[in-house]
């Protein structure tokens, strides 16, 4: 496999009664990179961090992670705890927990159940970790916030901030801004691109003016398989993808799966 890559699924094939949400599938992303796929409908891209993450096994491949970790067979919660991390749709929070309180539930350490974590009393290390984490997410002033109470961008940057406190080496990213308003989206690409220095990220995507704000390689998905890849500029004008999710997007203004 490739020396530079973090994550390359080789000859991926997902089959659902017949149905190949994932055909052949060659897909290869590198440590400290931004990675963007889109795609029409049905075109895999949420299969691919299935995938990854272990929540799908496919019918046939490999999944290789870092040097020559193969994921295929290996369960959610063990290839979160080689260093994959992945932040769904809908944010995953405790609605009632403050937002340090949240943070806190998400340090990587041994776990004791949350009755004993609440209780518990962080380390000045792990206070330390937090209160930079709350400077990345830009929620130093939230943090003695009721979860719950955040708006809908809050809550999104309050979820990656507890994903990155696994230390994840991949972040893995479906649709982060559904539903933000204009200035949180631009500030939720601004927080991806920060990522970057200690993470390698892949962002699933159908807003394409946030695509260009963040991407710099992507990556379209169509039946399965990648239909095409490069620079933004690039894919935008191939007539394929035009055909098959830019112009649809533009007709239907769905969001893509």
């Amino acid at each position: 496999m490739p020396e530079r890559s973090i994550i390359y699924l080789e000859s991926v094939t997902v089959d659902y009664d017949g149905f190949k949400a994932l055909n052949n599938l060659n897909f290869i992303a590198n440590y400290n990179e931004l990675r963007v796929v889109i795609g029409p409908n049905g075109a895999g891209k949420t299969t691919l961090l299935d995938v990854i993450s272990g929540k799908v096994q496919p019918a046939s491949g490999r999944v290789i992670f870092g040097k020559d970790t193969d994921l295929t067979g290996l369960r959610e919660h063990e290839i979160a705890t080689l260093g994959i991390g992945r932040k769904f749709q809908a944010p995953s929070i405790y609605g009632n927990l403050t937002v340090w309180d949240n943070l806190d539930l998400s340090l990587k350490r041994p776990s004791k159940g949350v009755l004993a974590a609440l209780l518990g009393t962080p380390t000045p290390e792990e206070r330390e970790r937090i209160s930079a984490t709350l400077q990345t997410i830009g929620l130093e002033e939230k943090a003695d916030t009721r979860a719950g109470s955040l708006s809908h961008g809050q809550k999104q940057w309050l979820e990656i901030g507890m994903v990155i406190l696994q230390d994840p080496a991949l972040l893995l990213v479906d649709e982060p801004v559904a539903g933000m308003t204009d200035r949180e989206t631009e500030q939720t690409g601004l927080l991806l691109q920060s990522l970057v220095e200690k993470h390698a990220i892949i962002v699933i995507e159908h807003d394409m003016e946030f695509v260009r704000q963040i991407a710099r390689t992507v990556t379209v998905l169509h039946e399965g398989a990648v239909l095409c890849e490069g620079p933004v500029e690039k894919v935008q004008s191939d007539p394929r993808v035009v055909e098959i999710y830019l112009g649809h997007h533009k007709a239907t203004h769905a969001p893509a799966r």
